[in-house]
């Protein structure tokens, strides 16, 4: 039997405004959630990026609010400004037709500004553990009437180190609140965290049949640190991603792939800490809008952003864990598409492949540079115990020499958009639509 959002607990108006933006039919995460949350208990969701949390969480927030109260009612940390900016805009459409009021708070942002967003009444509040914190420590916004706290992306929260401030937010808010935890993996401290302060949480699971999403394809490049560079640009020449997204260890990596592709003739930009607020927001709306065709990241990117059109990631540099290489990855695939992931790996780095391929529970297809087949995907493995890396050196970092060209296939259209089979480079032609298959 189908399931719509009407036999979820949503009212028919907020249905209609989802059938208008293409979204029909409720996802797992989604059916499961919202009514526990109607319901008013404290949940624990562990679920793959792309599986549609947002507004699993997001619906039965609106549905409690009550907009005619100016206080805050409504807390949700995440652990980015990019994931607090893109909730943010969902719960912005959502709030129109109850007329209540969002806002986001991050750093970057004018402080001044946000205050006296919060004088004149809020009741959903979305931001980053320091700055909610910033804003309480001013007096700037009272959390005590905030009956509904959300925390996403739980485990990337933990690993950036915010597992403190997000303690003290929790301190703050109403002692009747209902909490909301979401999380890609759960790591023993959050956990922890949630058997402190949640009461008797409803615990949902949804998995996929191997760890990372099967809806991606991985690859995995054997090269040398002085090759890697070409072995990128071969690829993305033969695969023409529509938008993929490379990640490097650092920014200072970032910013020099980003000089070398954009030199190649690439329409390519880069996403790290070093930039401003206002550069990184037009950074990635030039992404999402396909104006820009690769985007060079490190892994501040590799959590929540929810691009559908993103074809392909690669790892310019191979992940020193296997969360990281899950979410990095999960960049792709999302929303029931398909994806590609490669993996470059040196010589020295084969340490980080073993572990990866022992954490997620597969053997990883091999590939050398020229695209000879070294071994070709396997059966799920069992664990075999842990690798440890405390005493693996770091590769050294060495400035690759480059040279390619720009292409882009795999456009995603609208259905009353006729696609064209043509091989075009990326300039010839200016996206303006995209949607599903």
């Amino acid at each position: 039997m189908s399931t719509d959002f009407i036999s979820l607990g949503i009212r028919r108006e907020i249905q209609e405004y989802l059938y208008k933006d293409g979204i029909t039919t409720p996802t797992p995460i989604q059916v499961q959630a919202i009514p526990v949350l109607l319901a008013g208990k404290d949940l624990i969701a562990q679920a793959q990026t792309g599986t549609g949390k947002t507004l699993a969480f997001l619906l039965p927030l609106f549905e409690k609010l009550q907009p005619q109260k100016p206080n805050v009612q409504v807390v949700i940390v995440t652990p980015t400004r990019e994931l607090a900016l893109q909730i943010t805009q969902v719960a912005t459409q959502l709030a129109e037709p109850f007329g209540a009021q969002v806002l986001s708070v991050y750093g970057g942002q004018d402080v001044e500004r946000q205050i006296a967003k919060l004088k004149a009444g809020v009741q959903v509040v979305i931001g980053t553990p320091g700055r909610l914190l910033d804003h309480v420590r001013r007096g700037t916004i009272d959390l005590n009437g905030a009956t509904r706290l959300v925390l996403d992306e739980a485990d990337q929260m933990l690993h950036m180190g915010f597992i403190d401030d997000v303690e003290s937010i929790i301190r703050h808010t109403s002692s009747k609140r209902q909490i909301m935890l979401f999380s890609a993996t759960m790591p023993s401290k959050v956990r922890a965290l949630a058997t402190r302060y949640m009461d008797k949480p409803v615990d949902i699971q949804i998995r996929t049949q191997n760890v990372t999403l099967d809806e991606i394809k991985q690859i995995v490049i054997e090269t040398s640190e002085e090759a890697k560079i070409d072995a990128l640009c071969k690829l993305i020449d033969e695969y023409r991603p529509y938008l993929a997204m490379v990640f490097c260890h650092t920014k200072q990596r970032a910013i020099m792939l980003n000089e070398a592709l954009s030199q190649r003739g690439y329409e390519v930009d880069e996403l790290h800490g070093d930039l401003s607020q206002a550069k990184r927001e037009r950074v990635m709306r030039r992404f999402s809008e396909a104006k820009l065709q690769i985007l060079v990241a490190t892994d501040i990117a590799a959590r929540g952003l929810d691009i559908e059109a993103v074809t392909h990631v690669f790892n310019f540099d191979i992940p020193h864990d296997v969360e990281s290489y899950i979410h990095r990855i999960g960049r792709t695939g999302r929303a029931g598409e398909t994806g590609i992931a490669v993996t470059f790996v040196t010589a020295a780095e084969t340490i980080y492949l073993r572990m990866i391929e022992q954490g997620i529970r597969a053997t990883l297809e091999k590939r050398k540079a020229n695209g000879q087949i070294i071994t070709r995907k396997a059966q799920v493995q069992p664990r075999r115990g842990k690798v440890t890396t405390a005493t693996v050196k770091k590769a050294t970092d060495k400035k690759p020499v480059h040279a390619g060209v720009n292409t882009r296939s795999r456009r995603k259209p609208k259905q009353s958009e006729e696609i064209s089979s043509q091989n075009k480079p990326l300039r010839a032609r200016k996206p303006t639509e995209r949607g599903r298959k």
